[in-house]
């Protein structure tokens, strides 16, 4: 492809990202404000960086560092907005779709292969495990998709006559450091990733070659560590990451809740939660399912070139739904595999022999596919139907007209995670646990409960933004000044905005 073609391609990619994601994430500037609380909850920490607070320490979420981080940087785009947040979207999904071209082009021409990818984006950004935009599996995306070309690339074109070769070893395993460092369930893709291409080289070499393949990827997936050991080093905060990541999430928070099942139950649990996933995902599932198939089955392919993409979906699938919780968005990173699905849409337009394979061609074509994905995308995707509303349809817009009108002013959530008042006011949390979370923790220092009763009871924020249920001593310093019932589907709750007397 001539230079020029990669940047006609470049640029097609990243139009078709901000188009689809325009429509599909409430992050973009077509919705008045993107209230989803896990984003608001990454935005305030992020915005805590930028502000001198160190994750888990001072401001604490139990995500990775690497996800803060990135909404540090969409803060400093916009501090009130999630602005900032929709280009980091853009330019994620951007290389979503890169990855996927670059996958189907090792079975479809170039052509065939330019008008299927954005289809694929679109169905994964149409789903329900989309959900509304800007999540941690969103931002991982990119490096599972990229992981599973890499494998597409050696299976095809060099297994078994050239081992996988190290610079991609190196990459994989950088992949996997960053994913650790946003999400480790999803490290399941990673680990089977790595068997594969042992099980791979020390077929077509010896052994001593498969435990230097690993070393390369160790030493890969160690690299993204080292910022944080710097950055919390520096901060004297190693045992707080550790304790606020690590600790936190395996030992507090991911407690299985299937353990009394054993093991046939276990295994029913989890292909109920699959079945269902498929229902509630069947945007993307359909070419999941296609590309599984295809790639079993397609001829002259030895038994790892026909294994590797089921054995990578299991292990994803494992890693994240094991422990027994679901939630709608916990299933995005298993559309990585939906670029395999396209796969067969693109070889049957090349069998159509409509289409010449190079250049850029007719633009004609592409922009019909794109008014296809579209439409595909503003018939599926749930947040459609919020673009209509403004910002009076939001009680925060009233909520933070009232808190503005106190002078740097200071703000605590109370009975949920972050709602958004903190992101609108431009307020940076002055308490550690600035919303409340799910963690069952009761440590001397670390009890979440007990931070923020003692914040309400001693008067130490200006304002109290309350969900349902009240503290006991808030009219201790703080009055009543405002109320809300806000909810959407089947989710309804009761806002309550307090302030302190003076």
């Amino acid at each position: 492809m001539s230079k020029r073609d990669r940047i006609s391609c470049c640029l097609f990619f990243i139009i078709t990202s901000f188009i689809f994601l325009l429509i599909a994430s409430r992050s973009s500037f077509v919705y008045v404000f993107n209230n989803w609380d896990d984003v608001n909850s990454y935005f305030s920490v992020g915005k805590g960086i930028f502000n001198g607070k160190v994750p888990y320490r001072d401001i604490f979420d139990q995500k990775g560092f690497y996800l803060y981080f990135i909404y540090g940087v969409a803060y400093l785009i916009s501090h009130t907005t999630f602005l900032g947040v929709y280009l980091i979207e853009v330019f994620f999904g951007a290389l979503d779709i890169l990855g996927i071209y670059n996958i189907v082009r090792q079975f479809a021409s170039r052509r065939s292969s330019l008008l299927v990818s954005p289809f694929a984006f679109a169905s994964i950004v149409a789903s329900r495990s989309f959900w509304w935009g800007g999540s941690a599996e969103e931002l991982c995306l990119p490096f599972y998709i990229w992981g599973l070309y890499f494998l597409v690339d050696y299976f095809e074109n060099d297994y078994p006559k050239r081992p996988i070769g190290k610079k991609r070893l190196l990459l994989a395993g950088i992949f996997a450091g960053i994913i650790a460092n946003v999400k480790f369930t999803g490290l399941g893709f990673f680990f089977a990733w790595m068997m594969i291409v042992f099980f791979a080289i020390v077929i077509s070499e010896d052994f001593a070659a498969g435990i230097r393949a690993c070393a390369w990827f160790l030493f890969g997936m160690f690299v993204p560590f080292i910022p944080g050991i710097i950055y919390f080093g520096v901060n004297g905060a190693l045992y707080d990451w550790y304790w606020g990541y690590v600790y936190v999430n395996v030992f507090v928070y991911n407690k299985l809740e299937t353990e009394h099942l054993g093991l046939l139950g276990k295994i029913y649990q989890l292909l109920k939660i699959l079945y269902w996933l498929i229902i509630d995902n069947w945007q993307y599932f359909v070419f999941i399912i296609l590309g599984m198939f295809y790639v079993f089955f397609k001829r002259g392919q030895k038994l790892l070139a026909r294994i590797y993409a089921p054995v990578l979906f299991l292990f994803m699938f494992l890693g994240i739904f094991i422990g027994g919780r679901e939630l709608p968005y916990y299933s995005l990173p298993l559309s990585a595999f939906s670029s395999l699905g396209v796969v067969v849409l693109a070889k049957a337009i090349d069998v159509l022999g409509k289409y010449e394979t190079r250049g850029f061609g007719n633009v004609g074509l592409p922009s019909i596919c794109l008014m296809i994905s579209i439409i595909f995308i503003a018939i599926n995707s749930m947040n459609v139907s919020f673009m209509g509303q403004s910002s009076e349809d939001y009680f925060l817009y009233r909520f933070r007209d009232e808190v503005l009108q106190t002078e740097d002013a200071t703000l605590l959530n109370v009975g949920c995670l972050d709602a958004g008042l903190y992101t609108l006011c431009d307020i940076v949390p002055g308490c550690r646990w600035f919303q409340t979370q799910t963690l069952d923790i009761d440590e001397e220092g670390n009890n979440p409960y007990a931070e923020q009763e003692r914040y309400v009871r001693e008067g130490l924020v200006d304002y109290v933004l309350v969900r349902d249920t009240v503290p006991a001593s808030i009219d201790d310093h703080y009055a009543l000044i405002d109320s809300e019932v806000y909810g959407w589907g089947d989710y309804e709750f009761n806002y309550y905005l307090y302030q302190k007397v003076r």
